[in-house]
């Protein structure tokens, strides 16, 4: 029989499970969708889903009754942000770069071995990108994840590799180790990183890293759009605009180092 330690174990960690689906799922979802997806007793899912709803965490559209994340989770996640210094410094030159490429540009961070969206600038465009402050992406197949992953020692890159592995997200994902270490090479001698429908189809993105005043990665920016927002052929001048908003930001937090840093991939 189960201790009482246990069971409370066992809810909390579906209540966190429910929050990051609901974060990941733009568009909500359904009581049974939670259940189903995250292998969780419909009658169990209902309570947690209940209990969010009356506190504030979660809301329920009473058109389609499907789950939302509430205000209670977005001023807690503004708090969290605002501990993140450099998206007050990233802001204008993410505005400014987007005057110019007309381009959407993200800020992301690694965060237990997760890209983590912290900022978004949106390019002016029927087309929106389907991407939102608080999207977590896997960091092989985005141009912010090997950013943030070419420049890590050794030890760290294969710890945050081993854990989440190299899913296939699309037919173009990296998923070999061999494969992505030569791509980390290239990034670090290039000073940017490039998704070329790794991680959505349809979707090209070019990122390059920020450094802080230790000279270790601290951020990564990148500009994203359709194919044929970013034809291949448009990629070296679009990197040279990025890298140079990127070693914008890592001057203003203190970087004072030649950019791109580059280190030794061993």
């Amino acid at each position: 029989m189960a201790s009482s330690n246990d069971l409370s174990s066992t809810a909390v960690e579906r209540t966190l499970l429910i929050l990051e689906a609901a974060a990941q799922r733009e568009g909500g979802m359904s009581n049974a969708e939670f259940s189903r997806k995250l292998k969780i007793p419909k009658s169990s899912a209902s309570y947690i889903l209940r209990t969010l709803e009356q506190h504030g965490y979660l809301r329920r559209d009473n058109g389609d009754g499907k789950y939302r994340l509430g205000m209670k989770v977005l001023n807690l996640s503004r708090a969290a942000l605002g501990g993140v210094d450099v998206r007050e410094v990233a802001l204008p030159t993410m505005r400014h770069l987007v005057d110019r490429i007309h381009i959407t540009t993200h800020l992301a961070i690694l965060d237990h071995g997760e890209a983590v969206y912290v900022e978004k600038v949106e390019a002016p465009s029927f087309i929106k990108m389907n991407t939102w402050i608080g999207r977590r992406m896997e960091v092989h197949s985005t141009a912010v994840g090997k950013a943030l992953l070419a420049y890590l020692d050794a030890k760290e890159r294969d710890a945050i590799l081993r854990q989440r592995g190299l899913k296939k997200l699309t037919t173009h994902t990296i998923t070999t180790m061999p494969k992505l270490l030569h791509e980390l090479d290239r990034v670090r001698q290039l000073g940017y990183a490039v998704d070329d429908e790794e991680n959505s189809l349809g979707a090209r993105c070019v990122g390059a890293p920020i450094f802080n005043g230790d000279g270790g990665v601290e951020a990564a920016i990148a500009s994203t759009g359709t194919i044929n927002d970013v034809p291949r052929d448009a990629v070296p001048h679009l990197s040279d605009m990025v890298k140079e908003a990127a070693r914008r930001i890592s001057h203003q937090i203190g970087y004072r180092g030649p950019y791109p840093k580059l280190v030794d991939s061993d």
